[in-house]
């Protein structure tokens, strides 16, 4: 645990279907010290189900600089299934200085190849921000009956990628549905990443990187969704070289923020 580790996956205030251990932003912060994360990219629960979108994108970034804003690094959310759209995308930029944006096609009900979506991810390449989707959030078994919510369907994205040059994209939660066939292909058409928090198996990081380039892979937790430990662990258990295992903790985060 000498190496830093930076996050690029948590999640700040309530998970709205249950409570969790850490879902007190002073709490996630002091674990995330605790277990050497020096900065952790942070979304909003809110964010998922509220039409007020930058409400909760407002109340992220005063969470963050008030609790840890050496720590956390809030990321906003933009839903273009709503009107308006672009100007909260102006305000996550302009407004409170975030770095990225998080998408969510399948809480906001939206495809990847639907024309408002394709128009997002070019005016926030434009604005230099990096793009991260969710591909899910929660495992489909433990899914409150009335709100049941598909995997995103990523498959379009191959050819919406060619069309949209300097796009940086980050898949959260990716792994419960991607296969390494369309994830290479997903490489192949452009910049796309994505982290290990719902990466399973027995040295599933060792195997993953057999069939994908390190340089496309970084740490995410999904705290407090999932436990912290969880991730930290998959690092340890699996054989990596030392190079492969800074990239992956913090140096490829480095460079996918710094664009």
């Amino acid at each position: 645990m000498s190496t830093p580790i930076i996050d690029t996956n948590v999640f700040l205030g309530r998970w709205p279907f249950r409570r969790l251990p850490l879902d007190e932003a002073p709490l996630l912060a002091k674990a995330l010290r605790a277990r050497g994360i020096e900065q952790a990219w942070a979304g909003s629960f809110d964010a998922l189900l509220h039409h007020d979108v930058d409400g909760a994108n407002g109340r992220l970034a005063a969470l963050c600089q008030r609790t840890d804003k050496e720590l956390f690094l809030p990321i906003g959310t933009v839903n273009p299934a709503l009107p308006d759209w672009e100007e909260d995308l102006r305000r996550c930029q302009e407004k409170y200085r975030m770095r990225g944006i998080r998408v969510f096609p399948n809480y906001h009900q939206y495809k990847v190849d639907d024309a408002a979506f394709v128009r997002l991810l070019k005016q926030a390449t434009e604005r230099g921000l990096l793009v991260q989707l969710v591909v899910s959030m929660e495992d489909e078994r433990t899914q409150h009956p009335l709100v049941q919510v598909p995997h995103v369907n990523l498959a379009p994205l191959v050819e919406i990628l060619k069309s949209v040059p300097g796009l940086r994209l980050q898949l959260l939660n990716a792994f419960r549905s991607l296969r390494p066939d369309l994830m290479l292909k997903l490489i192949g058409a452009g910049h796309v990443t994505a982290e290990i928090a719902t990466l399973e198996g027995v040295a599933g990081i060792e195997g993953l990187l057999n069939q994908i380039p390190v340089e496309r892979l970084l740490f995410g937790s999904l705290a407090p969704l999932f436990y912290l430990e969880s991730a930290i662990l998959k690092l340890q258990e699996s054989k990596l070289s030392a190079a492969q295992d800074l990239a992956i903790r913090r140096e490829n985060a480095v460079k996918l923020l710094r664009g």
